[in-house]
Protein backbone atom coordinates (compact mmCIF):
# COMPACT_ATOMS: atom_id res chain seq x y z
CA UNK A 1 0.00 0.00 0.00
CA UNK A 2 1.11 3.47 -0.59
CA UNK A 3 0.25 6.44 0.20
CA UNK A 4 0.23 10.48 -1.09
CA UNK A 5 3.45 11.86 0.59
CA UNK A 6 1.81 15.44 0.96
CA UNK A 7 3.35 17.83 4.02
CA UNK A 8 -0.37 18.40 5.11
CA UNK A 9 -0.64 14.66 6.81
CA UNK A 10 0.26 14.12 10.16
CA UNK A 11 1.28 10.58 10.53
CA UNK A 12 1.69 8.56 13.65
CA UNK A 13 2.43 5.24 14.91
CA UNK A 14 3.96 2.84 18.21
CA UNK A 15 7.78 2.99 17.05
CA UNK A 16 8.72 0.69 19.53
CA UNK A 17 8.09 -3.33 19.65
CA UNK A 18 4.08 -4.12 20.26
CA UNK A 19 3.27 -5.83 23.47
CA UNK A 20 3.39 -5.38 27.32
CA UNK A 21 6.59 -3.30 28.40
CA UNK A 22 8.01 -1.26 30.66
CA UNK A 23 8.02 1.61 27.93
CA UNK A 24 6.76 2.15 25.04
CA UNK A 25 7.03 5.13 22.11
CA UNK A 26 4.38 6.35 20.26
CA UNK A 27 5.95 8.51 17.34
CA UNK A 28 3.97 11.43 15.54
CA UNK A 29 5.57 13.55 12.29
CA UNK A 30 3.77 16.21 10.46
CA UNK A 31 2.63 19.91 10.46
CA UNK A 32 0.00 19.05 12.69
CA UNK A 33 1.88 16.86 15.76
CA UNK A 34 2.63 19.73 18.28
CA UNK A 35 -1.48 20.99 17.54
CA UNK A 36 -2.49 17.07 18.71
CA UNK A 37 -0.58 17.35 22.07
CA UNK A 38 -2.04 20.37 22.57
CA UNK A 39 -5.37 18.85 22.81
CA UNK A 40 -4.81 15.65 24.54
CA UNK A 41 -3.05 17.37 27.36
CA UNK A 42 -5.86 20.15 27.92
CA UNK A 43 -3.51 23.14 26.71
CA UNK A 44 -0.51 22.16 28.15
CA UNK A 45 2.30 22.57 26.52
CA UNK A 46 6.04 21.90 26.10
CA UNK A 47 8.65 24.31 27.44
CA UNK A 48 11.06 24.32 24.40
CA UNK A 49 11.95 21.62 22.12
CA UNK A 50 14.25 18.48 22.75
CA UNK A 51 13.45 18.58 26.07
CA UNK A 52 11.43 15.87 28.21
CA UNK A 53 8.33 16.93 29.99
CA UNK A 54 6.35 14.30 32.45
CA UNK A 55 2.87 15.18 31.53
CA UNK A 56 -0.90 14.00 31.83
CA UNK A 57 -2.27 12.52 28.29
CA UNK A 58 -6.21 13.37 28.11
CA UNK A 59 -8.96 11.50 26.34
CA UNK A 60 -10.84 14.72 24.62
CA UNK A 61 -14.01 12.48 24.45
CA UNK A 62 -14.42 10.98 27.63
CA UNK A 63 -12.28 13.41 29.73
CA UNK A 64 -10.82 10.06 31.14
CA UNK A 65 -6.70 10.23 32.00
CA UNK A 66 -5.03 7.84 29.24
CA UNK A 67 -1.75 7.92 30.84
CA UNK A 68 1.21 9.86 32.56
CA UNK A 69 3.93 10.31 30.10
CA UNK A 70 7.03 11.62 29.15
CA UNK A 71 6.97 13.79 26.18
CA UNK A 72 9.52 15.00 23.52
CA UNK A 73 9.37 17.29 21.15
CA UNK A 74 11.55 18.35 18.02
CA UNK A 75 10.74 20.97 15.52
CA UNK A 76 11.25 20.86 11.95
CA UNK A 77 13.74 20.62 10.24
CA UNK A 78 15.59 19.47 13.48
CA UNK A 79 14.09 16.40 13.72
CA UNK A 80 14.57 12.35 12.32
CA UNK A 81 11.86 13.48 9.39
CA UNK A 82 12.59 16.88 8.88
CA UNK A 83 9.10 17.90 10.23
CA UNK A 84 7.54 18.39 13.57
CA UNK A 85 7.83 15.64 15.62
CA UNK A 86 6.22 14.90 18.80
CA UNK A 87 7.32 11.57 20.85
CA UNK A 88 4.94 9.58 23.87
CA UNK A 89 6.98 7.82 25.97
CA UNK A 90 4.33 6.23 27.67
CA UNK A 91 3.62 2.81 29.92
CA UNK A 92 3.93 0.00 27.99
CA UNK A 93 -0.48 -1.00 28.74
CA UNK A 94 -1.58 -2.91 25.45
CA UNK A 95 -4.66 -0.44 26.41
CA UNK A 96 -3.31 2.49 27.03
CA UNK A 97 -1.30 2.18 23.34
CA UNK A 98 -4.73 1.50 22.06
CA UNK A 99 -6.55 4.24 23.42
CA UNK A 100 -3.78 6.67 22.57
CA UNK A 101 -3.47 5.71 18.94
CA UNK A 102 -7.46 5.56 18.62
CA UNK A 103 -7.61 9.03 19.89
CA UNK A 104 -4.79 10.20 17.60
CA UNK A 105 -6.77 9.11 14.54
CA UNK A 106 -9.74 11.25 15.50
CA UNK A 107 -7.78 14.03 15.36
CA UNK A 108 -7.85 16.10 12.24
CA UNK A 109 -4.99 15.31 9.07
CA UNK A 110 -4.25 12.20 11.40
CA UNK A 111 -3.35 8.71 9.85
CA UNK A 112 -1.55 5.93 10.88
CA UNK A 113 1.56 5.60 8.57
CA UNK A 114 2.73 3.10 6.73
CA UNK A 115 5.44 1.16 6.42
CA UNK A 116 8.74 2.68 6.56
CA UNK A 117 6.53 6.00 6.47
CA UNK A 118 8.41 8.37 9.00
CA UNK A 119 12.21 7.05 7.29
CA UNK A 120 10.99 7.70 3.72
CA UNK A 121 10.08 11.38 4.76
CA UNK A 122 13.38 12.03 6.33
CA UNK A 123 14.58 11.06 2.53
CA UNK A 124 11.94 13.35 0.92
CA UNK A 125 13.00 16.18 3.07
CA UNK A 126 16.65 15.74 2.59
CA UNK A 127 17.98 14.62 6.17
CA UNK A 128 19.13 11.12 4.80
CA UNK A 129 19.98 9.33 1.39
CA UNK A 130 18.99 5.92 0.07
CA UNK A 131 21.64 4.04 0.78
CA UNK A 132 21.53 5.78 4.28
CA UNK A 133 18.10 5.04 4.75
CA UNK A 134 18.21 1.22 3.81
CA UNK A 135 21.02 0.98 6.67
CA UNK A 136 18.28 1.76 9.38
CA UNK A 137 16.55 -1.36 8.47
CA UNK A 138 19.35 -2.87 8.40
CA UNK A 139 20.24 -2.02 11.68
CA UNK A 140 16.88 -3.09 13.04
CA UNK A 141 17.29 -6.31 11.87
CA UNK A 142 21.13 -6.74 12.90
CA UNK A 143 21.36 -9.87 15.32
CA UNK A 144 25.13 -10.10 15.53
CA UNK A 145 27.64 -7.32 15.97
CA UNK A 146 29.24 -6.91 13.04
CA UNK A 147 25.95 -6.87 11.22
CA UNK A 148 25.39 -3.89 13.62
CA UNK A 149 28.85 -2.44 12.74
CA UNK A 150 28.23 -3.08 9.23
CA UNK A 151 24.97 -1.06 9.09
CA UNK A 152 26.54 1.45 11.74
CA UNK A 153 29.04 2.48 9.03
CA UNK A 154 26.42 2.68 6.18
CA UNK A 155 24.26 4.60 8.53
CA UNK A 156 27.16 7.16 9.06
CA UNK A 157 27.32 7.84 5.15
CA UNK A 158 30.32 5.29 4.65
CA UNK A 159 28.78 4.24 1.00
CA UNK A 160 27.29 7.41 0.15
CA UNK A 161 30.32 9.03 0.54
CA UNK A 162 32.38 6.80 -2.01
CA UNK A 163 29.66 7.11 -4.53
CA UNK A 164 28.82 10.57 -3.95
CA UNK A 165 32.79 10.99 -4.28
CA UNK A 166 32.92 8.95 -7.37
CA UNK A 167 30.34 10.94 -9.45
CA UNK A 168 31.59 13.92 -9.01
CA UNK A 169 34.73 12.70 -10.09
CA UNK A 170 32.71 11.58 -13.30
CA UNK A 171 30.79 15.49 -13.23
CA UNK A 172 34.12 16.70 -13.65
CA UNK A 173 35.15 14.57 -16.54
CA UNK A 174 31.91 14.85 -18.27
CA UNK A 175 32.05 18.91 -17.89
CA UNK A 176 35.74 18.75 -19.73
CA UNK A 177 34.24 16.87 -22.53
CA UNK A 178 31.05 19.03 -22.76
CA UNK A 179 33.55 21.97 -22.64
CA UNK A 180 34.74 20.87 -25.95
CA UNK A 181 31.31 19.85 -27.27
CA UNK A 182 30.17 23.96 -26.87
CA UNK A 183 33.43 24.53 -29.64
CA UNK A 184 31.57 23.00 -32.50
CA UNK A 185 33.04 24.91 -35.02
CA UNK A 186 36.74 23.72 -33.75
CA UNK A 187 38.58 20.88 -35.42
CA UNK A 188 39.10 19.08 -31.72
CA UNK A 189 41.93 16.28 -31.88
CA UNK A 190 41.10 13.00 -30.31
CA UNK A 191 44.10 13.69 -28.13
CA UNK A 192 41.83 16.21 -26.54
CA UNK A 193 38.88 14.11 -25.99
CA UNK A 194 41.37 11.56 -24.55
CA UNK A 195 42.15 13.92 -21.65
CA UNK A 196 39.27 12.36 -20.07
CA UNK A 197 40.20 8.97 -20.38
CA UNK A 198 42.61 8.66 -17.24
CA UNK A 199 40.27 10.02 -15.09
CA UNK A 200 37.76 7.60 -16.65
CA UNK A 201 40.13 4.34 -16.21
CA UNK A 202 41.13 5.22 -12.55
CA UNK A 203 36.88 5.71 -11.52
CA UNK A 204 36.51 2.03 -13.55
CA UNK A 205 39.63 0.03 -11.84
CA UNK A 206 37.83 1.66 -8.22
CA UNK A 207 34.15 0.51 -9.12
CA UNK A 208 35.67 -2.86 -10.64
CA UNK A 209 37.55 -3.69 -7.18
CA UNK A 210 34.72 -2.36 -5.71
CA UNK A 211 32.50 -4.83 -7.22
CA UNK A 212 34.97 -7.72 -6.47
CA UNK A 213 34.58 -7.87 -3.08
CA UNK A 214 33.22 -11.68 -3.04
CA UNK A 215 30.02 -9.91 -1.95
CA UNK A 216 31.02 -9.58 1.35
CA UNK A 217 28.77 -7.28 2.63
CA UNK A 218 25.81 -8.77 1.11
CA UNK A 219 26.77 -12.17 3.15
CA UNK A 220 27.07 -10.50 6.34
CA UNK A 221 24.24 -8.53 5.85
CA UNK A 222 21.72 -12.21 5.00
CA UNK A 223 24.46 -15.02 6.63
CA UNK A 224 27.71 -16.58 6.10
CA UNK A 225 27.19 -19.98 4.67
CA UNK A 226 28.58 -23.24 6.11
CA UNK A 227 27.68 -26.45 4.76
CA UNK A 228 28.85 -29.47 7.36
CA UNK A 229 29.81 -32.12 5.07
CA UNK A 230 30.39 -35.81 4.81
CA UNK A 231 29.74 -39.74 4.34
CA UNK A 232 26.69 -41.06 6.14
CA UNK A 233 26.99 -41.75 9.83
CA UNK A 234 30.11 -39.60 10.40
CA UNK A 235 28.15 -37.06 13.10
CA UNK A 236 27.15 -34.11 10.61
CA UNK A 237 24.11 -34.23 12.68
CA UNK A 238 25.32 -34.78 16.11
CA UNK A 239 28.08 -31.69 15.35
CA UNK A 240 25.03 -29.46 14.36
CA UNK A 241 23.13 -30.16 17.27
CA UNK A 242 26.11 -29.53 19.38
CA UNK A 243 26.90 -26.63 17.75
CA UNK A 244 23.04 -25.37 17.81
CA UNK A 245 22.44 -26.23 21.64
CA UNK A 246 19.12 -27.38 20.31
CA UNK A 247 17.73 -30.70 18.76
CA UNK A 248 17.80 -29.71 15.04
CA UNK A 249 18.50 -32.29 13.25
CA UNK A 250 17.53 -36.10 13.65
CA UNK A 251 20.56 -38.24 15.36
CA UNK A 252 20.29 -41.84 14.33
CA UNK A 253 22.92 -44.85 14.12
CA UNK A 254 21.64 -45.59 11.04
CA UNK A 255 23.07 -44.52 7.79
CA UNK A 256 21.20 -41.91 5.63
CA UNK A 257 18.71 -40.49 8.44
CA UNK A 258 19.38 -37.16 6.78
CA UNK A 259 17.43 -36.71 3.78
CA UNK A 260 17.43 -32.76 3.44
CA UNK A 261 19.27 -29.87 3.84
CA UNK A 262 18.31 -28.76 7.87
CA UNK A 263 19.81 -25.09 8.36
CA UNK A 264 20.33 -23.37 11.62
CA UNK A 265 21.28 -20.04 12.40
CA UNK A 266 24.13 -18.90 14.50
CA UNK A 267 26.58 -16.16 16.11
CA UNK A 268 29.98 -16.49 15.62
CA UNK A 269 32.24 -14.27 17.26
CA UNK A 270 29.68 -11.78 15.81
CA UNK A 271 28.97 -12.91 12.72
CA UNK A 272 26.26 -13.87 11.41
CA UNK A 273 26.16 -17.93 10.27
CA UNK A 274 24.21 -20.01 8.71
CA UNK A 275 24.79 -23.78 9.41
CA UNK A 276 23.71 -26.55 6.88
CA UNK A 277 23.34 -30.05 7.92
CA UNK A 278 23.56 -31.91 5.21
CA UNK A 279 23.00 -35.69 3.47
CA UNK A 280 25.62 -38.11 3.81
CA UNK A 281 27.73 -37.88 0.91
CA UNK A 282 27.03 -40.94 -1.63
CA UNK A 283 27.16 -39.88 -4.79
CA UNK A 284 28.25 -43.13 -6.58
CA UNK A 285 24.51 -44.37 -5.28
CA UNK A 286 22.20 -42.21 -6.62
CA UNK A 287 19.58 -43.97 -7.81
CA UNK A 288 16.31 -42.26 -9.08
CA UNK A 289 13.98 -45.34 -8.11
CA UNK A 290 11.43 -45.69 -5.43
CA UNK A 291 12.67 -44.96 -2.24
CA UNK A 292 16.41 -44.34 -3.08
CA UNK A 293 15.22 -41.15 -5.09
CA UNK A 294 14.22 -39.45 -1.69
CA UNK A 295 17.62 -40.24 -0.38
CA UNK A 296 19.45 -39.71 -4.00
CA UNK A 297 18.29 -36.00 -4.14
CA UNK A 298 19.17 -35.22 -0.82
CA UNK A 299 22.63 -36.31 -1.93
CA UNK A 300 22.21 -33.91 -4.43
CA UNK A 301 21.49 -31.19 -2.35
CA UNK A 302 24.38 -31.86 -0.36
CA UNK A 303 26.65 -31.47 -3.40
CA UNK A 304 25.14 -28.40 -3.87
CA UNK A 305 25.15 -27.35 -0.95
CA UNK A 306 29.18 -28.02 -0.79
CA UNK A 307 29.89 -26.38 -4.06
CA UNK A 308 27.80 -23.30 -3.17
CA UNK A 309 28.97 -22.33 0.93
CA UNK A 310 30.98 -19.69 1.89
CA UNK A 311 33.44 -22.53 4.13
CA UNK A 312 32.72 -25.97 4.46
CA UNK A 313 33.18 -28.62 7.63
CA UNK A 314 34.21 -32.14 6.27
CA UNK A 315 33.74 -34.17 9.15
CA UNK A 316 35.23 -37.90 9.37
CA UNK A 317 34.34 -40.83 11.16
CA UNK A 318 37.40 -42.07 13.02
CA UNK A 319 36.31 -45.58 13.57
CA UNK A 320 36.95 -45.56 9.56
CA UNK A 321 39.99 -47.55 8.35
CA UNK A 322 40.24 -45.12 5.45
CA UNK A 323 38.48 -41.21 5.27
CA UNK A 324 35.96 -41.07 2.69
CA UNK A 325 37.09 -39.83 -0.27
CA UNK A 326 34.27 -38.37 -1.93
CA UNK A 327 34.39 -35.93 1.60
CA UNK A 328 38.05 -35.82 0.94
CA UNK A 329 37.72 -34.06 -3.03
CA UNK A 330 35.73 -31.22 -1.43
CA UNK A 331 39.07 -30.03 0.26
CA UNK A 332 40.28 -26.80 -0.62
CA UNK A 333 41.53 -23.52 1.39
CA UNK A 334 37.79 -22.71 2.08
CA UNK A 335 37.41 -26.60 4.22
CA UNK A 336 37.84 -27.30 7.84
CA UNK A 337 38.64 -30.52 8.30
CA UNK A 338 37.74 -32.65 11.53
CA UNK A 339 37.45 -36.30 12.85
CA UNK A 340 34.89 -37.09 15.01
CA UNK A 341 34.58 -40.37 17.86
CA UNK A 342 38.06 -38.89 18.83
CA UNK A 343 37.64 -40.69 21.56
CA UNK A 344 37.50 -44.34 20.24
CA UNK A 345 40.05 -43.44 18.12
CA UNK A 346 42.83 -40.60 18.99
CA UNK A 347 45.73 -42.08 16.55
CA UNK A 348 43.53 -41.07 13.09
CA UNK A 349 45.54 -37.97 12.00
CA UNK A 350 48.23 -40.22 9.97
CA UNK A 351 45.63 -40.96 7.88
CA UNK A 352 45.36 -37.56 6.46
CA UNK A 353 48.02 -34.82 4.89
CA UNK A 354 46.03 -32.26 6.27
CA UNK A 355 46.33 -32.25 10.26
CA UNK A 356 42.59 -32.48 11.14
CA UNK A 357 40.96 -30.92 13.96
CA UNK A 358 39.68 -34.42 16.21
CA UNK A 359 36.52 -33.64 17.92
CA UNK A 360 33.96 -35.89 20.05
CA UNK A 361 30.32 -34.49 19.50
CA UNK A 362 29.57 -37.18 22.51
CA UNK A 363 32.25 -35.56 25.22
CA UNK A 364 32.75 -32.05 23.94
CA UNK A 365 36.36 -32.12 22.91
CA UNK A 366 37.76 -29.63 20.97
CA UNK A 367 34.23 -27.93 20.11
CA UNK A 368 35.66 -24.98 21.18
CA UNK A 369 39.02 -25.50 18.66
CA UNK A 370 36.81 -25.99 15.87
CA UNK A 371 34.50 -22.91 16.57
CA UNK A 372 37.54 -20.46 17.06
CA UNK A 373 38.94 -21.79 13.63
CA UNK A 374 35.71 -21.14 12.09
CA UNK A 375 35.44 -17.76 13.57
CA UNK A 376 39.19 -16.74 12.47
CA UNK A 377 38.32 -17.78 9.10
CA UNK A 378 35.45 -15.81 8.27
CA UNK A 379 37.08 -12.71 10.22
CA UNK A 380 40.03 -13.18 7.87
CA UNK A 381 37.39 -13.17 4.51
CA UNK A 382 34.55 -11.27 5.95
CA UNK A 383 36.14 -8.56 8.23
CA UNK A 384 34.52 -4.65 8.01
CA UNK A 385 35.94 -1.88 6.78
CA UNK A 386 35.46 1.66 7.78
CA UNK A 387 38.22 2.61 4.92
CA UNK A 388 36.75 0.13 2.38
CA UNK A 389 32.85 -0.15 2.58
CA UNK A 390 30.97 -3.21 1.29
CA UNK A 391 28.30 -3.49 -1.12
CA UNK A 392 24.84 -4.95 1.20
CA UNK A 393 22.35 -5.13 -1.77
CA UNK A 394 22.35 -6.52 -4.93
CA UNK A 395 20.54 -3.19 -5.90
CA UNK A 396 23.72 -1.39 -5.70
CA UNK A 397 25.43 -4.02 -7.19
CA UNK A 398 23.14 -3.69 -10.28
CA UNK A 399 23.89 -0.30 -10.41
CA UNK A 400 27.27 -0.16 -10.49
CA UNK A 401 27.32 -2.60 -13.21
CA UNK A 402 25.30 -0.35 -15.20
CA UNK A 403 27.80 2.69 -14.32
CA UNK A 404 30.70 0.07 -15.44
CA UNK A 405 29.03 -0.42 -18.40
CA UNK A 406 28.81 3.17 -19.68
CA UNK A 407 32.31 4.02 -18.49
CA UNK A 408 33.27 0.95 -21.03
CA UNK A 409 31.62 2.32 -23.36
CA UNK A 410 32.51 5.93 -22.70
CA UNK A 411 36.40 4.91 -23.27
CA UNK A 412 35.64 2.91 -26.69
CA UNK A 413 33.85 6.24 -27.97
CA UNK A 414 35.50 8.77 -30.08
CA UNK A 415 33.13 11.46 -30.37
CA UNK A 416 32.67 13.86 -27.38
CA UNK A 417 29.03 13.62 -28.01
CA UNK A 418 28.72 10.36 -27.53
CA UNK A 419 31.62 10.02 -24.82
CA UNK A 420 29.51 12.80 -22.67
CA UNK A 421 26.10 11.00 -23.43
CA UNK A 422 27.84 7.56 -21.73
CA UNK A 423 29.36 9.47 -18.80
CA UNK A 424 25.73 10.90 -18.17
CA UNK A 425 24.56 7.06 -18.15
CA UNK A 426 27.08 6.56 -15.68
CA UNK A 427 26.46 9.23 -13.48
CA UNK A 428 22.62 8.65 -13.44
CA UNK A 429 23.43 4.78 -12.64
CA UNK A 430 25.62 6.20 -9.28
CA UNK A 431 22.74 8.78 -8.54
CA UNK A 432 20.43 5.57 -8.79
CA UNK A 433 22.05 3.91 -5.65
CA UNK A 434 21.97 7.21 -3.01
CA UNK A 435 19.11 8.47 -4.44
CA UNK A 436 20.35 11.96 -6.36
CA UNK A 437 18.62 10.82 -9.50
CA UNK A 438 15.61 9.04 -11.46
CA UNK A 439 14.17 6.94 -8.08
CA UNK A 440 10.81 7.30 -7.78
CA UNK A 441 10.29 3.68 -8.84
CA UNK A 442 12.63 2.43 -6.36
CA UNK A 443 10.81 4.25 -3.20
CA UNK A 444 7.99 2.04 -2.54
CA UNK A 445 9.88 -0.92 -3.21
CA UNK A 446 12.74 -0.14 -0.57
CA UNK A 447 10.50 1.86 1.93
CA UNK A 448 7.69 -1.46 2.36
CA UNK A 449 10.13 -3.83 4.02
CA UNK A 450 10.47 -1.22 6.65
CA UNK A 451 8.27 -2.04 10.26
CA UNK A 452 5.65 0.29 11.08
CA UNK A 453 6.62 3.59 12.99
CA UNK A 454 10.23 3.75 11.23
Amino acid sequence: MTHDHTVSETIFALSSAPGKAGVSIIRVSGPGSWQSLGAITKGQSLSEPRKTKLMALINPQTGGTIDHAMIIGFKAPNSFTGEDIVEYHCHGSPAILEELLGVLGTMEAHRIAGHGEFTRRAFDNGKLDLTEAEAIADLIDAETKIQKEQALSQMGGALSSLYNGWAEELTRALAYVETIIDFPDEDVPDTETAKAKPAIEKLQEEIIAHLNDNRRGERLRNGIHIAVIGAPNAGKSSLVNLLAQRDIAIVSDIAGTTRDVIEVHLNLGGYPVILADTAGLRPDQINDDGQEAIESEGIRRAIQKAKTADLRVLVFDSSSANPDQHTLDLMDESSVLVVNKSDLNSSVSDLFHVKPILISTKTGENIDQLLSVLTDKIAKEFAVSRETPSLTRERHRQNLQDCKTSLDAALSQKQPELIAQDLRFAVNALGRITGRVDVEDLLDVIFRDFCIGK
